[in-house]
Parts: structure tokens; C-alpha cells; sequence
């Protein structure tokens, strides 16, 4: 069965990346959380998207520029609607502990492609360990670097790394990392796609579906996973419950020549 992730939470339910999105995601029935982490300046991991908080707080300034003590007395729900003002940045141990009792699976994203981090990766890997979590989690990020990094400290761990190109035959850079697991952008999937990681024995989970069409072409290809905003739009494609029609974007999708698809 494929799983349902739902990207920075339930995001167009919620503001992102905060515990009202989680919780919503787990209501509506996604199998995993997709998040991102980075690090305060006195080295907390804490759960936000952007580099810069003025998008989702308001205040000027970069994550890392602020301690964890300071970050959290920041609203990170207002600027999505009124019903969640004073929704907080959460540290990633307080996310651990809600999860830890669910079934959620969980997809971390390390966000440091733009600005280093150093240390961060065996920062959370013992925060990881530290609650039992390890079985459950997938790591990645559009620095390999770091995913690299990961590797040292268990080499079973599943990595995935992120990429928005259209790479050429992409399952062999997954297998050089070495890594078991891609998370490419949905538009550069087509069926040549889809059919090189299966016949390499790549996991793929997509960013970020939320076209039903493309959801139920994805389900109908048994993919891993996908990673959506719409995690209930998306469970009811998987059930059935939804049935979206075909168009002319999604047949050519499915039937485009992969030398085509390269150029």
C-alpha cells in the first residue's frame, strides 16, 4: 500500500510545521508527518521550514540567530489565520514525545542545503535513538552531504535525498550515496521514471502531490509513498472514496518518451 505523508503537517488545513498541523494530519488519517529541521543558536533542533522567520512569525532574523527560549515565545499561527494565534515553533523532542505513541512514521527533513549547521545531523540522530524512534524514521535533505553523514552513524538508516531535476537514470546516484530511498518532485516522474526505481529496487516518495489525478496515478503505480498538504483528499483516493477523472495532462504524463522528458 502506498503511504500518505503529509508535508509539514496538515499544511493547507494548518499553519505548518506547528502541532495543530500534526495533529490534524494524524486526524485525517496520513500514515507519516514530513518535517523540517533546523537549529537554534544554542543547538535545540526545532521544527520550521524557512531559514528566515519572518514569513510565518513576523519577527526579522534567522533561526539560528535566535536560542530555543526566544524562538518559542514566537507566534507561528497567526499569520495562517486568527483560530491559531499563539501557535508555537516546536522543538523536535516535543514532537517526538506526541508521535512516540501513535503509528506516524516520520520523514525528517534536515533544511541545510542554504545555511550550515554543523553537528545537527548527530544532534538528532541521539534525540532519535534517545526516544526509540530509529525504526520509524527517514531522513532527507537536498544537501547528500549530510545524508552521507548519516550513514556513518548507522549505515541501516534510511536516507532519501531530495532533487527537483530531471536527473539522468536517478536510481544510480540513489545507489552511489548508497541510499535506498529517493524523494523526487512530482515533475520529474513519468512512467520510465517510476519503472527504473521499481526495477532497481528503489523506494520513491514524491513532494508535494496534491492533484488527485496524479495521487491516483501514483496509487495505481504502488509507489512507497507520497508526501501531500491534502492528506485527506488523499486517503480518500486511496479508498476509492474519491474518483477523479483522467485529463489530457496526466495521459501524457503516463506515455511521455523519456528522451523527450530529458531535453
Amino acid at each position: 500500500m502506498t503511504l500518505i505523508f503529509a508535508h509539514r503537517g496538515s499544511s493547507k488545513y494548518a499553519p505548518e510545521n506547528t502541532m495543530a498541523a500534526f495533529r490534524k494530519a494524524l486526524e485525517q488519517h496520513a500514515d507519516g508527518i514530513e518535517l523540517d529541521v533546523q537549529l537554534t543558536k544554542d543547538k535545540i533542533p526545532v521544527i520550521i521550514h524557512d531559514e528566515s522567520l519572518k514569513r510565518t512569525t513576523g519577527v526579522k532574523g534567522l533561526v539560528g540567530e535566535y536560542t530555543y527560549d526566544e524562538i518559542r515565545c514566537l507566534d507561528a499561527g497567526k499569520w495562517f489565520s486568527a483560530k491559531f494565534k499563539y501557535e508555537r515553533i516546536p522543538s523536535l523532542e516535543e514532537f517526538l514525545i506526541w508521535m512516540k505513541p501513535t503509528t506516524l512514521k516520520l520523514n525528517i527533513e534536515f533544511k541545510n542545503n542554504i545555511l550550515p549547521y554543523y553537528g545537527m545531523e548527530k544532534i538528532v540522530y541521539d534525540l532519535v535513538q534517545e526516544h526509540g524512534l530509529e525504526d520509524r524514521l527517514i531522513y532527507s535533505s537536498f544537501n547528500h552531504y549530510s545524508l552521507k553523514e548519516m550513514k556513518k552513524f548507522d549505515p541501516n538508516i534510511d536516507i532519501a535525498p531530495l532533487y527537483s531535476s530531471g536527473l539522468y537514470e536517478p536510481w544510480n546516484y540513489v545507489k552511489s550515496l548508497p541510499a535506498e530511498s529517493a524523494h523526487p518532485h512530482w515533475r520529474t516522474l513519468n512512467q520510465f521514471m517510476l519503472n527504473g526505481f521499481k526495477e532497481h529496487e528503489i523506494r520513491v516518495r514524491p513532494y508535494t502531490i496534491n492533484d488527485p489525478k496524479r495521487m491516483k496515478w501514483l496509487f495505481e503505480n504502488k509507489i512507497d509513498a507520497i508526501i501531500t498538504d491534502v492528506p485527506d483528499i488523499a486517503f480518500d483516493v486511496r479508498s476509492g472514496l474519491h474518483a477523479p477523472k483522467s485529463n489530457k495532462v496526466m495521459t501524457a504524463l503516463q506515455k511521455m518518451n523519456p528522451k523527450s522528458f530529458l531535453k
